[in-house]
């Protein structure tokens, strides 16, 4: 929990010494010491929380950030815990000052420590701009440009080398500060950079080749690529040695050597198919092991067949296997998430190559697999407008428990208690109602998952109100309306997908007892059908 004394040091600093790269550094310092403890950051919700104990600690924090430029939010989200939320392109420049001017905690691949600051890093690539200019013959013959790589007001201008063998990135100083702040820009690209002493002088620099290039962000890519060109069309290049780096630059290249070549295309039915075949099986047992040293469950995440003769085996990844592997690279530990996110984009890689629908499609399930079990419901409310009426709802209870039906078949049945109010004018809210809404999600033939429920003769407004509300809680929580159905009896009926149950499948409280039940209800005949 934060303490009084850090948010005042830095609310002093920037009013007496204003906002520069000095307090900044302290700023961010402190920052980074905070969203490491009890805060969080979230780059597919695009948001960064802190959290304390005491409001008006909260409402410091907020003045502060605020006095960098960064709106808040300070909600209560339980007895005496407070969020301090940035949001959107707050979130993005929060993110930023955190990454860029905080404490060193990236040297290298291997030492990426944890899934906040990996967030944080993407979610501050996204004022990322790349530019180049001044291409011009050295005096030892090789062909340079400057390239530019700058976020918000922060700015490096690295040189580029066209040498005989290879694209060579450079930057060099002897403030090792601006060494490292080069090196920062460059991982904000995607590409792997560390900070190196030239002999045992006072030099720095960080430098990057060919492939390392390769893997970087587009914007990245595709100004190299330009600079490439036009070497060619000045004559200073050979045409046929240009085509090598302009494929690998356009393309992109495999994070790490060693990958299999993975089918991910669509299915006839619009499911999405990630798949690696051949007759090797020793290559087949390598995919195996590779997957369960991710932290991927054969049977569950991924099926296996073994060749035989002159015929292919495969690997196949279910769409419980990419979404998870979308998790532990967000969430996982140590070389577990690496290989998890080295996999993952990957897949994305070799979708983006398949087309623009399979790209969507598997980044759908990526972007889904990653925020499961991300928000809380605690604290949670929320403003949704349904059947064109605003609504309020604000979760005060929650749970989610197995059940087996009369028959024996196993269902998942979600609890949810709210106040949900309608809201008239610009402020006030009307008719609030607290209830307990259930529904029971159950599989049907084809294994989709189907979430049934029936509005109250006996609630407040009678059905038609009741399912009005319930729709609010569930488009509140899922971001999706559920259907609603008047029966032919009278009955109104509420009706769920796979598209709501991912939704609450984000929240911690609800996330392992729906992953359990989809685990023990699931046929694994390979991607489940999908109806939403």
């Amino acid at each position: 929990m934060l303490t009084v004394v850090a948010p005042a040091h830095l609310l002093i600093h920037a009013e007496r010494l204003g906002v520069n790269e000095t307090t900044l550094k302290y700023f961010a310092a402190v920052v980074s010491g905070s969203i490491g403890g009890d805060g969080h950051v979230s780059a597919a919700m695009k948001r960064v929380v802190l959290v304390s104990g005491e409001r008006a600690v909260a409402r410091l924090w907020g003045a502060v950030l605020a006095a960098h430029g960064i709106k808040t939010e300070v909600r209560g989200t339980g007895r005496r815990k407070f969020d301090v939320i940035a949001s959107s392109d707050d979130a993005a420049k929060l993110a930023r000052l955190y990454f860029l001017y905080g404490s060193p905690l990236l040297e290298g691949d291997e030492k990426i420590i944890n899934h906040k600051l990996a967030g944080a890093v993407e979610l501050g690539a996204e004022g990322l701009s790349v530019s180049w200019e001044g291409l011009r013959r050295t005096l030892s013959g090789l062909v340079a440009a400057d390239l530019t790589i700058s976020e918000g007001d922060v700015a490096i201008k690295y040189n580029v080398y066209l040498s005989e063998n290879a694209i060579e990135l450079q930057f060099n100083s002897t403030d090792r500060n601006r060494v490292e702040l080069a090196a920062r820009l460059l991982r904000l690209t995607g590409v792997s950079a560390e900070v190196r002493k030239v002999g045992g002088g006072d030099v720095w620099y960080v430098y990057a080749y060919t492939d390392t290039l390769a893997t970087g962000r587009k914007e990245l890519r595709n100004a190299i690529a330009e600079i490439v060109r036009k070497a060619v069309e000045s004559g200073w290049v050979e045409a046929g040695k240009a085509e090598g780096w302009l494929e690998k630059l356009e393309k992109g290249r495999v994070l790490k050597e060693g990958w299999p070549k993975y089918l991910v295309r669509l299915t006839r039915s619009g499911a999405l198919e990630v798949r690696y075949e051949t007759t090797n099986p020793g290559n087949i047992q390598q995919e195996r092991q590779r997957l369960m040293d991710m932290g991927l469950e054969e049977g569950k995440h991924f099926s296996v067949k073994m060749p035989e003769g002159d015929s292919y085996g495969y690997v196949n990844i279910l769409r419980e296997g990419l979404s998870y592997a979308a998790w532990l690279s967000v969430h996982g530990n140590g070389g577990q998430q690496r290989l998890a996110a080295e996999f993952v984009e990957y897949i994305l890689q070799r979708a983006e190559e398949a087309g623009k629908e399979v790209y969507e499609k598997a980044r759908e399930i990526v972007e889904k697999g990653k925020t499961r079990g991300s928000l809380r419901l605690e604290g949670f409310e929320k403003r949704v407008e349904v059947g064109g009426r605003e609504h309020v709802v604000k979760v005060t209870g929650w749970g989610a428990e197995i059940e087996e039906s009369r028959h024996g078949k196993k269902l998942l049945r979600i609890k949810i208690t709210a106040e949900v109010g309608r809201v008239e004018g610009e402020h006030t809210i009307v008719d609030r109602v607290v209830h307990e809404y259930a529904i029971t999600f159950s599989r049907r033939t084809d294994n989709a998952a189907v979430g049934r429920a029936y509005a109250r003769t006996d609630a407040p407004g009678g059905r038609k109100a009741d399912a009005e509300r319930f729709s609010a809680m569930i488009k509140a929580l899922t971001g999706r309306e559920p259907r609603v159905y008047q029966m032919k009896d009278g009955k109104i009926m509420i009706e769920c997908y796979e598209g709501h149950l991912e939704g609450f499948a984000s929240y911690a409280e609800l996330a392992d007892a729906i992953e359990k039940w989809l685990e023990e209800t699931s046929q694994h005949t390979g991607e489940r059908r999908v109806r939403k």
